[in-house]
């Protein structure tokens, strides 16, 4: 059997992503499909590491925090971060599939305190370690997590899941005529303004030429592809 092309990596899983059909919360069989995917890979031998947004219970700029102090929002996503972390851990211990959680805010009685020797070691073991409660700093994204852990796990790739799979031209949803790009640099990606993702976690990721992914979660076996090295969603790179 082939070897991954990717010895570690790191999924940015959107909040909303674990809402399955619902309007908001955590629909738990789509829990377990995501957790699957990730099973398949962390079977072949794939280390992963996982920043989970909290979108589907509380966004910061969101119209239900609307009125409120941001700062104190933005913790209220973190918050909302940790809850969607402890149901994926949940999910991958279910299937016998060792996983740590680790927040940026001290929660100790839930969740390990982010510590990165420990969360490298929780890798290099092959526990999934789920990362929660964003940076642990309002003002920032959960994208700029991912990229921050990303760079400081040391992993080859970021892997962004959304619910499109790839970059496209235009909406493929309102444009039949989009296409989609295979490969882009980061410097195509800003010239032809792609939102791959925010702008901080953007330029974090090109200093630390830590390479992008983006492909759609729930396109069957699509993770897979994508950590086998195969022709799947769109590949920024440097």
């Amino acid at each position: 059997m082939p070897s991954p092309k990717y010895r570690r990596i790191l999924l940015k899983l959107s909040g909303e992503a674990l809402m399955g059909n619902d309007a908001f919360g955590i629909n738990r069989e789509t829990v377990i499909k995501i957790a699957t995917q990730i099973k398949e890979i962390a079977d072949i031998g794939v280390q992963i590491a996982i920043v989970v947004g909290g979108g589907n219970i509380f966004r910061g700029l969101a119209q239900s925090a609307k009125g409120m102090d941001r700062a104190t929002a933005d913790y209220m996503g973190m918050m909302a971060t940790v809850m969607n972390a402890l149901a994926l851990k949940e999910a991958f211990e279910n299937m016998g599939v060792p996983a740590r959680v680790q927040s940026a805010l001290s929660m100790q009685q839930i969740a390990e305190t982010y510590a990165r020797p420990k969360a490298i070691q929780y890798l290099e073991e092959g526990k999934v370690v789920i990362f929660a409660a964003g940076t642990g700093n309002p003002f920032f994204t959960t994208d700029t997590a991912a990229a921050l852990r990303g760079a400081e796990m040391n992993c080859d790739i970021m892997l962004k899941a959304t619910n499109v799979d790839g970059v496209y031209t235009a909406d493929p949803k309102k444009d039949p005529n989009a296409q989609r790009y295979q490969t882009l640099s980061f410097d195509e990606a800003i010239s032809k303004q792609l939102k791959v993702m925010d702008a901080t976690a953007f330029a974090l990721c090109r200093e630390q030429k830590l390479n992008i992914t983006v492909f759609g979660i729930f396109k069957e076996g699509a993770l897979k592809r994508v950590v086998m090295g195969e022709d799947e969603g769109t590949l920024v790179s440097c």
